[in-house]
């Protein structure tokens, strides 16, 4: 599953949504790009929080790696940092974890190497 960023291409945007929510493992899942984090949600996502939180927030933008439970919402939140090649990011990072019993685990991080290098 996947959602479009900001800087991708007419091909992207037109095969994937801007948002993407599923229940997977009985894991209710938000996935979006721009979405901030706790404290600081953009303000589409504040909304869905206020009305309806996700258990598990994936969202990104930032390049900044970032694993935060939002007490306030009972959601985790989760941003990968940035795989690709392009941004001001110097590591490469994805986050990789099952969901078993309605619950995430096994949350790791891993690096991908330096951006720019193959």
């Amino acid at each position: 599953r996947g959602v479009y960023g900001n800087i991708d291409d007419r091909k992207i945007t037109t095969s994937f949504p801007l948002d993407q929510r599923f229940n997977i493992g009985g894991v209710d899942v938000l996935m979006t790009h721009i979405g901030g984090y706790p404290g600081r949600y953009h303000r589409r996502i504040r909304e869905i929080m206020e009305t309806d939180p996700p258990a598990l927030f994936i969202s990104g933008h930032s390049h900044i790696l970032k694993v935060i439970y939002d007490k306030k919402y009972s959601c985790l939140h989760m941003n990968p940092g940035a795989c690709g090649h392009h941004g001001f990011h110097k590591i490469r990072t994805i986050l990789r974890f099952r969901i078993e019993a309605n619950q995430v685990k096994d949350l790791e991080v891993i690096e991908l190497g330096l951006r720019g290098r193959i």
